[in-house]
């Protein structure tokens, strides 16, 4: 069994010897540590033939929370077009909290925070008070992360809070627009970030790193096009930047803070 940031999976799919490999004995495939998009998915299985299973959780849970049973195949939510990322580990508690004060539990459906309760969950910062009576209250970890949980008990992570773009007073979730990004045949990854606009206040930017060989052959337009086709008028990117790579932590989470101050260094530069 393999347990790895879906980053290392796109790898593989991108390996130019992928179809002329044995990949008899990978039998089990886990990614957690990044989102999942359901055209990432979809791609890999038909490389291979193998079901990537997705896992949640963070540094402050130990391991998992969440995750999707093995012979089970997440659901996408309809609504953000995010693939679940399972169902409460046992022993775990989960609820869905509003985001403005996050003192009120909310129903299925409802976008929120998610917040977790059990074993798993730390009990707090090593010497930093501070954070621990921010993050952890009473023993719930308040997460960071926006998401849902559908009638049958799947929860779905939308986004981070600390990311959402807002977009001439529309909310706008990367998320939503990256996994679109990836239904385009050429793109290889995609990090969607919210920048300064004068008029919107914010607008939604995409760093796109194309695959090998559709250098040139794809432009920044064309993956505006592809978006403005399939999205929501407020939710497509109004600007898109190729890049060769998109910057990545040691565990192959997406650096979104990088991207943005990038920007922002070329504004400055102008």
């Amino acid at each position: 069994m393999t347990v790895a940031s879906i980053t290392v999976y796109i790898a593989l799919m991108n390996h130019p010897d992928i179809k002329k490999r044995d990949v008899s004995t990978f039998v089990k495939a886990y990614s957690g540590g990044a989102p999942v998009s359901p055209a990432t998915l979809d791609q890999f299985e038909e490389l291979t033939g193998l079901y990537i299973y997705n896992a949640y959780g963070l540094t402050e849970t130990n391991s998992p929370s969440h995750l999707v049973p093995w012979g089970k195949r997440a659901p996408v939510d309809q609504d953000s077009g995010a693939l679940s990322v399972g169902v409460p580990i046992p022993n775990a508690v989960i609820k869905i909290m509003d985001l403005e004060k996050g003192t009120q539990e909310l129903g299925p459906g409802e976008i929120g925070e998610i917040v977790d309760k059990g074993p798993m969950v730390v009990p707090g910062y090593w010497q930093k008070p501070e954070e621990t009576k921010h993050a952890i209250r009473d023993g719930w970890l308040y997460t960071g992360d926006v998401g849902k949980m559908d009638d049958d008990g799947w929860f779905y992570v939308v986004d981070r809070k600390k990311d959402m773009i807002v977009a001439s007073g529309y909310k706008v979730w990367p998320r939503d627009v990256e996994d679109v990004i990836y239904q385009h045949p050429g793109v290889k990854e995609t990090a969607v970030v919210g920048v300064p606009d004068p008029y919107r206040g914010e607008t939604v930017k995409a760093f796109v790193a194309l695959k090998e060989g559709m250098e040139g052959s794809v432009t920044p337009q064309d993956i505006i096009s592809f978006c403005k086709s399939r999205m929501a008028a407020y939710k497509y990117p109004r600007q898109v930047e190729i890049v060769s790579e998109i910057p990545k932590t040691l565990t192959g989470k997406f650096l979104r803070r990088v991207l943005r101050e990038k920007d922002q260094d070329n504004i400055s530069k102008r």
